[in-house]
């Protein structure tokens, strides 16, 4: 098939084109390679694609409505992922505007080129941030998440709501996925486990909000894309058992779906820190700190409806996933040293 990747170079994009390639797809990847994080690691995913057979990319933004719809309509893609946003709880404390021009703006055009292609399927990256305020554990697809405690939540809410107005209005099968915590090789600087990784590897005091009393439902990247892969291959269905009397927030009479996709095993994040600690050989200096606004104290995912869906669910223990982390994070900053600071 020909696929469109938005994100292409970032972190689950990566994965995921080099997955679709090594299928036979003819994969199209957009990015607009920003400086959130360091361009150099996007620029050395980006190296690694540009070797594969059928992979195709284009440096432009998403939010440039009128020079990505030029250059996506022209390809023709039959099926679309979007993973183009701007990420970060944090970060949309200090620069909102990001959010709203990416993960908004951005992504009415993805549903726009969509409409206009009449695309077999649009699968886009959600968030288990969309759970915000809820503390009721595991979250379920079934769980109502009107209240989001950060900007980015609300954004990640608000696409899946504009996805299933473009999923009634002209019919396109469109899917949700939940991410909980992805982490691995090739992973994001601006994440726990890099910034752990980093900081007890150079002897520096790793910051600890909440004290360390938080659990997270960290999952795989290779668990995450083996269950997009599935997802992808599987467009939404309207739900014959849907009521609009009692309606469900995660189907729908429009070929609308959204799943979780989480390992459904949360981690103490003392005991993560203790699996990076096992696998670099040191002690880490924790630095703790109160809990910091938009933050949630646990996340767990009910990913049973994943499971029926696609028949696989993610599995891979933290110990094991950590380790695979730091055998590449070792080499990839010997390669790529940081900076000096002034």
């Amino acid at each position: 098939m020909k696929i469109l990747v938005t994100g292409a170079a970032g972190f689950i994009g990566m994965h995921l084109c080099e997955r679709l390639c090594s299928e036979g797809h003819q994969v199209f990847g957009v990015d607009n390679l920003n400086d959130y994080y360091e361009v150099e690691l996007k620029q050395a995913r980006l190296a690694r694609l540009r070797q594969l057979p059928g992979f195709e990319f284009e440096q432009l933004d998403i939010a440039d409505g009128g020079r990505f719809l030029a250059w996506a309509q022209a390809r023709k893609p039959q099926r679309v992922v979007n993973l183009a946003a701007q990420v970060g709880v944090r970060y949309s404390l200090v620069n909102p505007g990001a959010y709203t021009q990416s993960n908004l703006a951005g992504f009415t055009h993805v549903l726009e080129l969509c409409r206009s292609l009449a695309v077999e399927h649009l699968v886009y990256a959600s968030s288990s941030s969309v759970y915000g305020g809820n503390q009721q554990l595991p979250f379920s697809e079934q769980h109502s998440v009107d209240h989001p405690v950060s900007l980015y939540a609300a954004t990640k809410k608000a696409n899946e709501l504009m996805a299933h107005a473009y999923s009634h209005l002209y019919g396109i099968p469109t899917t949700g996925l939940r991410f909980f915590t992805v982490y691995g090789p090739w992973g994001r600087p601006d994440m726990a486990t890099w910034l752990f990784t980093e900081a007890i590897a150079n002897g520096q005091p790793i910051r600890l909000f909440n004290h360390g009393n938080m659990m997270r439902d960290f999952t795989y990247v290779g668990d995450i894309v083996e269950s997009l892969v599935r997802v992808l291959y599987k467009p939404a269905t309207p739900d014959p058992h849907f009521d609009r009397l009692h309606p469900s927030p995660d189907a729908s009479f429009a070929p609308f779906r959204v799943f979780n996709i989480g390992n459904a095993s949360p981690v103490a994040l003392l005991d993560f820190v203790q699996a990076i600690e096992q696998a670099l050989g040191k002690q880490a200096v924790r630095d703790l700190l109160p809990m910091q606004a938009g933050d949630v104290m646990s996340t767990e995912a009910d990913t049973r409806a994943l499971d029926e869906w696609i028949g696989f669910v993610p599995a891979t223990p933290i110990r094991e996933g950590v380790q695979r982390f730091v055998d590449w994070y070792l080499p990839y900053r010997q390669q790529h040293p940081l900076p000096l600071r002034a």
